[in-house]
């Protein structure tokens, strides 16, 4: 078995070696470029925590080293050989390429997408902090033009957030539960480290973005205790930290969210300790888009 940082690193290496490069536009890398792994990229609205309901342009890059009982996009867990970019914001039309992309022009494409200023760039994936280098370029680039960068990542990896976090506006960091997540395939953590342990250590270093806030989602299997060694760890770095507590979008192993009573007293649990708790839940597969 491999190491979550030997896991990163492979994902790192595949995405610049996956496909070679062709004289399509978004692959002729050339030399010096800088290239990633990517799925999909396409404009909708924010589904999820604080900024829900606002229109963000999605940048799906591929791999990832978590395994979520829930997952709506397994498709992302490994580099896939192709990508697709939507050829007009809201459209629900794509155009195809091979990996790996080239960052200078996806970049251009981003923008092409983004219809307003306002506009959030969700870097998003899989898990986009396997592929940190790829990230602070993008969200360099972005920022050069004026755009917002927001991170959604399930907020193990320190040290790669360590080497972009100033270049990230605002940053969406999961905090993941062991009764519903477990590491992928060949991926151990660290020994005697769990997940609260490294979660604690990705959000001392996410202070230093724009602004963090964290996303619990909560399921039948949630317990108490887990709950409780969030708000404790939460609270060792700053109890004004704003935390989102996320209903489960019922999917794939999780057939049910808990029942309402359940979640408003883990609403009230977590509201006894920390100043900024809001219970939200995915709302874009109530209207549909992705």
């Amino acid at each position: 078995m491999i190491s979550v940082e030997a896991a990163r690193a492979t994902s790192t290496t595949s995405a610049t070696s996956a496909t070679s490069a062709t004289s399509r536009t978004g692959n002729d890398k050339g030399a010096g470029r800088e290239s990633a792994s990517l799925v999909e990229v396409f404009a909708s609205a924010q589904g999820e925590g604080p900024e829900v309901g606002r229109t963000t342009v999605f940048v799906r890059f591929g791999g990832c080293d978590l395994r979520c009982r829930w997952c709506d996009s397994p498709g992302t867990w490994r580099p896939t050989p192709g990508y697709r970019i939507e050829t007009s914001a809201g459209s629900e039309s794509f155009e195809e390429f091979e990996n790996p992309v080239d960052l200078s022009w996806l970049i251009d494409r981003i923008d092409t997408l983004a219809p307003t200023p306002s506009t959030w760039i969700s870097l998003t994936g899989g898990e986009p902090l396997l592929q940190p280098e790829a990230i602070s370029f993008v969200a360099k680039g972005l920022s050069a033009l004026g755009r917002r960068s927001y991170l959604e990542t399930h907020g193990l990896h320190a040290d790669a957030l360590a080497s972009c976090v100033e270049d990230i506006d605002l940053i969406s960091m999961d905090w993941k539960f062991a009764s519903d997540v477990q590491m992928g395939p060949s991926v151990v953590a660290p020994p005697g480290e769990d997940f609260h342990d490294a979660h604690e250590r990705f959000l001392r270093v996410a202070q230093r973005a724009g602004s963090v806030y964290v996303k619990a989602v909560l399921t039948p299997s949630t317990t108490a205790d887990e709950i409780d060694a969030m708000i404790d760890r939460i609270e060792r770095v700053s109890r004004d930290i704003p935390v989102v507590l996320q209903p489960v979008t019922p999917n794939a192993g999780v057939k049910e969210m808990p029942g309402s009573q359940r979640l408003l007293a883990l609403l009230a649990r977590v509201e006894t300790r920390l100043t900024d708790v809001r219970l939200i839940p995915q709302t874009h597969p109530i209207y549909g888009v992705l």
